[in-house]
């Protein structure tokens, strides 16, 4: 009984990763490790100007977005 409440607990949890990935909801996280990977020189932006600048960009180019 344990085992089937697990995976249907790792299913869940995989299709909640899944949509916040769909959604953007990460988008922060991998910002921090492409900026840590290409090895900049300066400190990351904090999380609310990463989420500023996101905005700001998507608002002066704005593409294709379902809202």
């Amino acid at each position: 009984m344990n085992t089937s409440v697990a995976l249907v607990a790792n299913g869940v949890r995989g299709v909640a990763r899944y949509l916040g990935s769909v959604m953007g909801a990460d988008a922060y996280s991998k910002y921090l490790e492409h900026h840590a990977a290409l090895g900049h020189a300066g400190a990351p932006l904090t999380e609310r100007e990463f989420w500023r600048d996101r905005t700001d960009r998507q608002d002066t180019n704005p593409q294709g977005r379902c809202c």
